[in-house]
């Protein structure tokens, strides 16, 4: 309790709490993208059922995480060498995530571009089942989770800190869950913009698997900057419709 009290009254507490909960919620917006896109694939009367287990998930993860951090500062250390080059387990489950998110991605796209269903190797249409979508959402929680519980340990050394964090972020992502899939669901352009997002994500991590490390910032501005031009696009269209309704000849 002495030690609450005492880093209550700490303004770099203060500071630092502020700083990491802005850096947990960006970090989130990965997480809940993919979240989004995935549970807009199911059932209407499942979608919100499958976003509260992810993202309940997500939190769950995260503060087992936080109570292993031992273990977790550990994951940065090499446990194999590959041509001289060192990998430890958070670079391993690093490339591994990316590489699910540049194929789900990548296999999203080819869907929604190609007239005709993919079928599978018995000649099937395969369908996104419940469970399957709560499997996948989990595996690339654990990423995003450890990817986040890492970021939180290498900016403040109090577990009181980091868990109010995470707590916060993740209560963010789940108000923010629903208002998210409907826009994307009810915009078709932002759900191609949002896999690019994805497939770019998804090359970052592989990229920081091998030890090459982006800056944060300026994956989040080109995102942002990708969404202002979409966000004037769709001004357009509604526009252009409004006129089309109303009679008015367009301009050429």
């Amino acid at each position: 309790m002495d030690y609450l009290l005492t880093l209550a009254a700490d303004p770099a507490a203060w500071a630092a709490l502020v700083t990491l909960i802005v850096m947990e919620v960006v970090l989130g917006i990965d997480n809940l993208i993919f979240i989004a896109i995935l549970t807009n694939k199911l059932p209407e009367e499942h979608r919100a059922s499958a976003r509260r287990i992810g993202i309940g998930g997500a939190l769950i993860l995260r503060l087992l995480l936080l109570g292993t951090i031992a273990i977790i500062v550990t994951l940065t250390a090499p446990i194999l060498t590959i041509l001289g080059k060192g990998f430890s387990w958070r670079d391993l489950i690093l490339i591994a995530g990316g590489m699910f998110l540049v194929w789900k991605a990548t296999k999203e796209i080819h869907h929604r571009v190609d007239p005709d269903p993919d079928p599978d190797a018995f000649g099937k249409v395969v369908g996104l089942s419940f469970a399957a979508a709560i499997v996948q959402i989990l595996m690339l929680d654990l990423v995003f989770s450890i990817d986040s519980i890492i970021t939180a340990v290498g900016m403040t050394p109090h577990v009181p800190i980091m868990v109010i964090a995470v707590v916060v972020a993740v209560l963010t992502m789940m108000l923010a869950a629903t208002p998210l899939s409907n826009f994307i669901g009810h915009n078709p352009t932002i759900v191609m913009l949002a896999l690019g997002f994805l497939l770019m994500i998804g090359t970052i991590l592989v990229a920081e698997g091998f030890g090459a490390h982006v800056p944060k910032g300026y994956i989040y501005a080109a995102m942002a900057f990708s969404a202002v031009v979409e966000g004037l696009n769709m001004l357009d269209r509604r526009a252009r419709q409004r006129r089309r309704e109303s009679g008015i000849p367009e301009k050429r």
